[in-house]
């Protein structure tokens, strides 16, 4: 039950991906694209590349919005993007 779980996750977060959600913040442009790299760590629960920890940092000043997004809340709150995120030293903000 949890792989079907893990498996939606990801399909929703590839459709999020191309639908390319993005928003300006600090001077970042917030942008699921960007994180595409760690689709894998995500949804297989593998360590995340250094790349994927790279745009995860940069980022990090998009998270409280995806966070507050409506569609995006649950798919950032997945126990893979938790682990994804505490293993790349950016642990997601209470916002």
């Amino acid at each position: 039950m949890m792989k079907k779980v893990t498996v939606l996750h990801a399909m929703v977060l590839v459709a999020l991906v191309l639908v390319e959600v993005s928003y300006k913040v600090e001077a970042v442009n917030c942008s699921l694209m960007e994180l595409s790299s760690c689709l894998g760590a995500i949804t297989f629960n593998a360590p995340p590349s250094s790349t994927c920890c790279q745009k995860l940092k940069e980022q990090k000043p998009c998270l409280c919005w995806y966070l507050q997004n409506p569609t995006l809340k649950q798919y950032v709150n997945s126990p893979g993007v938790r682990m994804v995120t505490n293993s790349c030293g950016v642990p997601l903000p209470n916002c």
